[in-house]
């Protein structure tokens, strides 16, 4: 989810804010030089507890660090755990040893309890963690979330300030990924202090990795990630300091980097198609979907026939390949390329379904005319929600054309908003039509079809279907080509009945100077500036 642009005056204002930090000012030497980044859009929240969007996650990313991690090359290491582990009971018990030498920014050490504290206050319901599903795993996880079991009751032990245990129900295929991405500690003392507003802002958030979180009010366009000089690896930080900005605008973007006042930012499509040849344009496609959400609540899109009449009217490939031209890919299923591959023969998931979404103008309309009939309408009006930054209102004002175009009788409006409140309405299930995206932490296809479980949190069309419902379950039950021939399943099924609409798999385009080294980018990550010197 993202979208807006910024007006000129607020662009020259930016890059008056951020004079004399680049080098092009010469007013400091690359030891102390900090990097100036930008971010697409405002985050929510810098509690890891909380966060369901990506710029949250972005932040976390960069302030925060699990048992395990992230090395340069993006693949899981040991964080503030000694060693990676092997589970024990059959896939089912982990128990770690931490760091002695982990500590906070405040200079007090990261112990087990900081890690029971984080993981129970997100497992109880009244900490309303919208994506706790992802310790489901855990020994009385279900209990906890219903409220029939104290959270002391999750499968979470401290054995010693220094030595951690899990109790899983089941072995998880891809529990290192989650341990490394989603299982972060909480500052025990900081949270007893602040509560349920911790979080909120830089001044109430302890931050344990190699950079603590300084100058986010909660609400601000910009601000820092510092050294934290008590992280246990800190001697191989090489910057000291990065400076974040909040930059909707791809030509603000743009801007400020060629001016040299940001050294990594994110554009799209026509700068990208301006600048293919750029030797400081670099582009990966991204473990994520963007999605046409309808909503099963709302009386007036309450219908099969609705969702395959928009899904059939959509051309994917043009979509990608004229609107975006960033190197995007139209999405061929629920699961994206690269997720999940065959374990016995290491296929692609993806290439393995096919292409269960291609575009059908004469289905389209039949469909359109069996909603219109089973509504009783000769024509209809709906709203489109979208984020306000440049990419969302790009792909909402094709939508809008595409769908009035192909269906008689339809009128798309379009609601613009920031991403942080989107994510509200998101929640809320306040929309219609919503043009949203999901995430990946892990490659495994489940995290994708879980958006369309009965009772998941974070299911915002509130559509349920008993057949898919009991295939997604039945394949998270079994294991090896078992479970991938399951999920596969599931996919066609939600596809089949277009339960929600994928609509394509972002490519992120990255300029990045040339005076910078460091920065790598994987499917699921972006660059830990952890690992970014200057040249």
């Amino acid at each position: 989810m993202k979208h807006f642009v910024w007006t000129l005056p607020v662009g020259l204002l930016l890059l008056a804010s951020l004079s004399g930090c680049g080098h092009a000012a010469g007013h400091t030497t690359n030891k102390n030089r900090p990097l100036n980044v930008t971010l697409a859009s405002e985050p929510a929240t810098a509690d890891p507890n909380k966060s369901t969007d990506t710029n949250s996650g972005s932040l976390i990313f960069q302030t925060m660090e699990g048992l395990y991690t992230y090395n340069r090359n993006g693949k899981i290491t040991a964080g503030v755990a000694t060693k990676m582990v092997t589970p024990t009971n059959n896939g089912k018990t982990y128990t770690f040893t931490l760091k002695k030498q982990a500590k906070w920014a405040n200079g007090q050490r990261v112990t087990a309890q900081d890690f029971v504290t984080s993981l129970q206050r997100m497992a109880n319901p009244k900490t309303k963690a919208q994506y706790a599903s992802v310790l489901s795993a855990f020994k009385n996880f279900t209990a906890v979330q219903t409220g029939k079991a104290a959270p002391s009751k999750l499968g979470i032990k401290a054995l010693s300030s220094t030595k951690l245990q899990f109790q899983l129900t089941k072995a998880v295929p891809y529990f290192n990924d989650l341990i490394a991405s989603e299982y972060y500690p909480l500052n025990t003392a900081a949270v007893k202090k602040y509560g349920a507003q911790y979080g909120t802002s830089a001044a109430k958030t302890v931050s344990n990795g190699a950079y603590k979180l300084v100058g986010w009010t909660g609400s601000n366009a910009s601000w820092s990630y510092v050294k934290n000089r008590h992280y246990w690896n800190a001697d191989s930080v090489k910057i000291n300091r990065v400076k974040v900005a909040v930059t909707k605008d791809e030509s603000t973007a743009a801007n400020l980097f060629n001016a040299d006042k940001v050294q990594e930012t994110t554009v799209t499509g026509n700068y990208v198609r301006a600048n293919r040849n750029s030797k400081n344009l670099h582009t990966h496609l991204t473990g994520r979907l963007q999605y046409l959400y309808v909503n099963s609540k709302k009386t007036a899109t309450n219908s099969t026939n609705l969702r395959q009449a928009i899904s059939n009217a959509i051309n994917r490939s043009q979509l990608t390949k004229s609107v975006l031209q960033d190197g995007s890919k139209a999405a061929l299923s629920a699961v994206p390329t690269g997720d999940q591959k065959n374990p016995q023969t290491g296929q692609d998931m993806a290439a393995q379904v096919g292409n269960l979404l291609p575009q059908d103008k004469q289905q389209a309309k039949t469909y359109w005319q069996k909603y219109l009939k089973e509504t009783g309408q000769t024509k209809a009006t709906l709203n489109l929600l979208t984020d306000d930054t440049d990419d969302d209102k790009k792909v909402g004002t094709y939508l809008q054309s595409e769908l009035e175009k192909t269906l008689p009788g339809l009128t798309i409006t379009t609601t613009a908003i920031p991403h942080a409140q989107h994510v509200a309405r998101d929640f809320a299930g306040n929309f219609e039509l919503n043009l949203t995206g999901w995430s990946t932490s892990w490659l495994d296809a489940a995290d994708f079809l879980s958006l369309a479980a009965k009772g998941n949190s974070v299911n915002f069309t509130n559509w349920s279907d008993t057949t898919f419902n009991q295939l997604l379950t039945k394949a998270n039950s079994q294991t090896g080509l078992a479970r991938y021939n399951g999920l596969m399943a599931a996919d066609k099924r939600l596809m089949a009945v277009k339960g929600y609409i994928p609509l394509y798999q972002p490519s992120e385009a990255k300029l990045i100077s040339n005076q910078v080294g460091g920065l790598t980018y994987t499917l699921l990550h972006e660059a830990k500036y952890q690992y970014a010197y200057w040249k």
